[in-house]
Formats: C-alpha cells, structure tokens, sequence
C-alpha cells in the first residue's frame, strides 16, 4: 500500500491535493510504524514522504524543520532495521563512517537511499546550519555507495542528488562543478528528460553559480515547453515548471 500511495501521489498533477491531503497519510504511515517499528520497508516510506513533504509543501520553518528531522530519524532507524551492524552509523567519524558503508550490501541499498534523500530534505531545510551542511561529504558517499551495490536502482534520483551535491556550494568552498555537470547530464539521459525537475536544479546551481545566463534560459524554456505528465514524474514535473518560470522571471536581475 505505502508504494501505491507513493505512486499515486507521483503521479498526481495537482500539487495543491497533495499539500492538503497528505498529513493524513502521514499519520497512517506513522501509525504502521508503531505498529512494525523494525520494518525497514515501512520506515522507509515514511522517511520518504515526510522528507518530499517537508522540503515541498512546508513554507514554516519550524514545521519544516521537525518534519524533516522526522524523515532523517526514519531513514536511519530504516537502515539499522535493515543492517544492524549500521546502527548508529551517523554518529561514527567520517573515516569509520565510510568504513561502515563498505560493509554494507546489496539487500540495504533501498534504506540506504532512503537515509541519503531524507539526509539531503534535512540539510535543504537547514541550509543556513553549517553544522549540517558539514555533513555534505557523508551524504555524497552515501549515495556514491548505494550506486556502487545497484548501479541501476533510483538511479535518476542518484545521478541528480549528487549533482546538486557537487554544485551546491561555489567551487572556492569545496564545489566540484565539472562532476556535478556530469551528473546533471546522466540524470537527464537516464530519465529520457521526463524527469524536469533535472533541468530546474541544473539552471538553479550550476548555470546560475557560474552566471552562465545562456545554459540556465535555455534549460528552464526546456522546462516551460515540456509535457508534465510522465508516470513517475508528474507531480515533480509540474512544480518544477513554475519553479522555471519564477527563475526565469528572476533572471534579469540575477544577471
């Protein structure tokens, strides 16, 4: 049920259902995990939503920020549920932090995901924390392991986390804007370009850091002239076209 409920609300083509209607489910969601508190599945569905639903459709900070804190404790509860040996994995060094990835297999790749897209909600909503942006490098090698154990799994999402992970700060304070390029580009030729939010992040962080005005117009027009609904995407699609336009309504006096 908690995929089809994922699917559904994927696949819906107004945002303004979801925002109204999803804090029912996530009670529900809450309310199975009570019920089966070591179901790494179902702790990962609701580490998922609650992460999608903070970042999109919560404009409160504070609400932003519980919601979001939610979705990361779920995420790691989900990948101690489904690996014991990674309990508490988030509190290692960095160095014994990549060490406990590499034990991890193929079977933990779904919770892994899970804690590295809740990890990314967490850190967009607390952007101005630089005590959790310091935990970038630890989300980068999260999501580089759970390509590493199934190259093939979430792997739109995968390519476009990690592009926005590597353009997300300015090349003088760490940002690798050659890879986050690549990734950018992967993530587009994986998705067949359905996926528009790509081209919205690739305008928002790298054209628009690199003050390339050419890239980020041509990207977000791309953006405004597609079709929106893909199975998959539609919901995503239809945000990231009036992101486009606020951007490109904005360009003018960016450049």
């Amino acid at each position: 049920m908690a995929a089809n409920l994922s699917a559904a609300i994927m696949n819906q083509s107004d945002p303004a259902i979801v925002r109204d209607g999803a804090p029912a489910y996530l009670l529900m969601l809450d309310s199975f995990v009570e019920g089966s508190p070591n179901d790494a599945a179902m702790l990962s569905a609701a580490a998922e939503l609650y992460a999608a639903y903070g970042v999109l459709f919560v404009q409160d900070q504070q609400r932003a920020d519980r919601l979001t804190m939610r979705a990361l404790t779920y995420g790691q509860r989900s990948l101690c549920a489904s690996n014991q040996a990674a309990c508490g994995i988030e509190e290692l060094s960095f160095k014994a932090f990549e060490g406990a990835l590499a034990q991890l297999n193929r079977k933990d790749t779904a919770s892994l995901f899970t804690l590295g897209l809740s990890w990314i909600a967490y850190i967009k909503v607390h952007s101005s924390d630089w005590g959790a942006l310091a935990k970038l490098p630890r989300v980068d090698a999260v999501l580089t392991r759970v390509q590493a154990l199934d190259e093939h799994y979430e792997a739109v999402q995968v390519e476009h986390f990690l592009a926005v992970l590597k353009t997300i700060r300015p090349p003088a304070l760490g940002g690798d804007f050659e890879a986050g390029k690549a990734h950018f580009e992967r993530a587009v030729a994986l998705s067949g370009g359905r996926d528009l939010s790509v081209n919205v992040d690739y305008a928002r962080y790298y054209a628009r850091t690199l003050y390339d005005r050419k890239l980020h117009d041509q990207l977000l027009n791309d953006v405004i002239a597609a079709e929106p609904e893909q199975d998959g995407y539609t919901l995503f699609n239809v945000m990231a076209q009036n992101d486009a336009q606020k951007l490109l309504s904005s360009a003018d006096d960016y450049f």
